[in-house]
């Protein structure tokens, strides 16, 4: 198992992987106690049936420079495989600026070709691969160095399963001619946008109980301040304070120390210090906002008047897309956009793209009542009318 420090030999790696059609991609990172994700490995391999063509690298190697593995995933010629990409995407996102592209999602395609809902690696490995994973090193403190056997055995074995595992299902989707449906979703995790949190937007996150625009905008302060205050110090957000705290807050309204002193939920490092000040100023500010930018919530959703017998059909109809295409049924639509539609709306994703071809349009034929279903044991079928 090789395991790469310098920029020289990550550098030759990355140019013997640009000659193949893809490299499979996966790394090892902390997050427990940052906002950010450490990045602690990476691991690569080429195309091949044996360890020889993968490689562990080592970002924390003093004087490595990743900028040769930056370059090969800018390389348009080499597809850069990866499994449940998000994490890792985010990471090499917020870090140097760059996503991997063109990129392939196995748990993507997994979804598409069959294989169930957010179908895992290890089962993917059994069931495509027919090996198995020694998962005992998943937890470890990847930032120890240095890596045990047990831990480069398991990290290497991210990425040379993934090889069978990706050809299969890239035959797969050329069989099927289901490409452009996962295609369709790697470009939402490819989209920086997807990476980029908004201060201002973190209240959305937050569940209440209450719609009240005054609450809410205390609620909107507190959450930007604690997204702010996360993000300067590169600690979770949990540290700052949680979101029940949150919530307390934005109901008791704290306007002092003594106040904050109070707080049943709130930690004691958050009752003093510039987290205590930031509380008080987020408070004040979401009492005094101006009614005209007082925050909205999009209610249009509990006040539809959803038709429940439809919506049931709906589901039956779903249930028959999903045993006929072996597409996950929540990657097609999930159970609010069933009652959506059931409600009228036509601005959902299950109209949308590829899932309009696999459910969308019967969906609307169904609503129109231009066709009916029938069931014969357990299969439903679709009858015009």
């Amino acid at each position: 198992m090789k395991t790469i420090t310098t920029t020289q030999e990550l550098a030759a790696f990355c140019a013997e992987a640009a000659t193949f059609p893809y490299v499979t991609v996966d790394t090892e990172f902390l997050r427990e106690r940052t906002y950010y994700s450490k990045l602690c490995l990476v691991q690569l391999a080429m195309p091949g049936k044996t360890d020889e063509t993968a490689v562990l690298v080592d970002p924390l190697a003093e004087g490595l420079s990743l900028d040769p593995l930056l370059d090969l995933f800018r390389n348009p010629d080499v597809v850069k495989v990866f499994h449940a990409a998000r994490q890792d995407l985010e990471i090499f996102f917020v870090d140097n600026g760059v996503i991997p592209h063109p990129m392939f999602d196995t748990q993507i395609a997994a979804m598409v070709c069959g294989f169930g809902e957010q179908v895992g690696y290890e089962t993917l490995v059994k069931r495509i691969a027919k090996a198995s994973l020694d998962k005992s090193s998943r937890f470890t403190d990847w930032s120890r160095r240095p890596l045990t056997e047990a831990q480069a055995k398991y990290a290497l074995a991210d990425v040379t399963h993934l090889r069978v595992i990706y050809e299969y299902l890239a035959k797969e989707l050329e069989r099927t001619g289901r490409a452009r449906w996962v295609a369709e979703e790697v470009a939402v995790l490819m989209d920086p946008e997807t990476y980029v949190t908004h201060p201002r937007e973190a209240w959305l996150r937050v569940k209440t109980r209450s719609n009240s625009s005054r609450f809410l905008a205390i609620v909107r302060e507190l959450a930007a301040f604690r997204e702010d205050y996360a993000q300067s110090r590169n600690i979770p957000r949990s540290r700052v304070y949680k979101d029940d705290a949150l919530v307390e807050l934005a109901s008791t309204k704290p306007a002092n120390m003594e106040d904050l002193g109070r707080s049943r939920l709130l930690l004691r490092e958050a009752r003093k210090g510039a987290i205590a000040e930031g509380i008080l100023e987020a408070v004040k500010a979401g009492q005094e906002c101006p009614k005209d930018q007082l925050p909205e919530v999009d209610t249009s959703r509990d006040q539809l008047q959803v038709n429940p017998a439809l919506a049931d059909l709906l589901r039956v109809l779903l249930k028959a897309k999903t045993e006929e295409s072996g597409v996950a049924s929540r990657l097609i639509a999930p159970a609010a956009d069933l009652d959506a539609i059931a409600a009228g709306m036509r601005d959902v994703a299950a109209l949308n793209g590829w899932r309009r071809e696999v459910f969308g349009e019967d969906a609307l034929r169904l609503c129109d009542g231009r066709i009916a279903l029938t069931a014969k044991g357990s299969t439903v079928k679709v009858i015009e009318l």
